[in-house]
């Protein structure tokens, strides 16, 4: 096959960085999916094709990564929509930790769900040449898991937004179960004025702790007052303004479940500047039991989500994909478990007349 200008000019440039594996792809007349075959050892390609690659990976001194089958090594990435979150830290702590015991790097991205930097991301990948993908991302589009198809990467999703993919492996938590703990936590202490500050309306996370939320109330005969439902975005901001708006009702609510500890944070501040007590005004659920929340004043009660856990997890099943091995599922979910502290306590006594 003639390597055109445009190949040429792929090929070679002034920075002198590795050819792609794309621009390998192009010259041998070969799809990336092939030339990711060909680096990685598999054996259904064509011995003539086989050849045509290899002579040009030499020729252009591609770099080889190890053959899928040995030990872990390299590099693994790990992909979020945004950075700016204690939740991040702690998934980012798991995976380190197991990848650092394999002796394999970790290289942390954001994308802030904008298409350049989701791209750049992708050809970084490319370049780097990567063990695996852990992806904690709002959406997987099909593009770039076709992408990640034709690398040969493989990839793990954590907290998927939706239901999550059959055709790749995603680990999750119990929201179902922590939602409905926290709320009859609440219920047991005797609250029937209880609301909730979920997360966006549209994760699957933040409809499956409603769901606990109102099959906690339902299970106790209590009604689910639409009022004080409402959805924040997991922030702390949102979780202040949330609040003010539920201790602004005629009739309020004597017990908040916040669908995330940084959203309660921001409930506690809400009924501080309106001279509530916490908890003998007004009790707070969290949810996630980041390393703040013990520390919080008071120590917020709150469902653990097992976020450095799943982390790790992925990390683990990641370097099972990578050596070729079947997952028994493609969908993992890990257990949530209620930590009460001492932002709950009994609702305060009805005034007298």
């Amino acid at each position: 096959m003639p390597v055109t200008a445009e190949v040429r000019s792929a090929l070679t440039n002034q920075t002198g960085r590795h050819v792609t594996i794309t621009a390998i792809a192009r010259e041998a007349g070969v799809s990336v999916s092939t030339v990711s075959k060909v680096l990685n050892g598999r054996a259904d390609v064509a011995e003539g094709t086989r050849s045509r690659v290899e002579e040009l990976l030499a020729k252009h001194a591609y770099p080889r990564a190890r053959r899928r089958g040995s030990d872990p090594a390299g590099l693994i990435d790990i992909v979020f929509d945004e950075l700016d979150s204690p939740w991040a830290v702690e998934i980012i702590r798991g995976a380190e930790e197991v990848a650092h015991a394999a002796g394999t790097g970790t290289v942390v991205s954001a994308i802030h769900a904008r298409s350049e930097p989701a791209r750049q991301w992708l050809d970084n990948l490319e370049r780097r040449r990567s063990e695996g993908v852990v992806l904690v991302v709002d959406e997987l589009t099909a593009a770039q898991r076709a992408r990640l198809q034709a690398l040969d990467v493989p990839c793990i999703v954590i907290d998927p937004r939706g239901e999550p993919d059959p055709q790749v492996p995603s680990i999750g938590a119990a929201n179902w179960a922590g939602g409905q703990a926290a709320t009859r936590h609440l219920i047991e202490l005797g609250h029937r004025r209880i609301a909730i500050i979920s997360g966006p309306a549209g994760m699957l996370c933040s409809r499956a702790r409603l769901d606990g939320y109102r099959g906690a109330l339902e299970g106790a005969g209590l009604p689910a007052d639409p009022a004080l439902v409402r959805h924040g975005d997991f922030h702390h901001e949102s979780g202040y303004l949330q609040a003010a708006r539920l201790l602004e009702l005629p009739d309020p609510p004597t017990a908040i479940f916040a669908g995330s500890d940084q959203q309660a944070f921001g409930a506690c501040e809400a009924a501080r500047e309106r001279g509530l007590r916490i908890p003998q005004d007004l009790s707070i659920v969290g949810f996630d039991d980041l390393p703040v929340a013990r520390w919080f004043s008071p120590p917020l009660t709150t469902v653990r989500q097992p976020l450095a856990e799943m982390g790790s997890l992925a990390t683990r099943l990641l370097f099972r994909l990578s050596r070729g091995e079947t997952l028994e599922t493609h969908h993992v979910e890990l257990a949530t478990e209620l930590v009460i502290r001492e932002s709950t306590a009994p609702p305060p006594a009805p005034a007298r007349p």
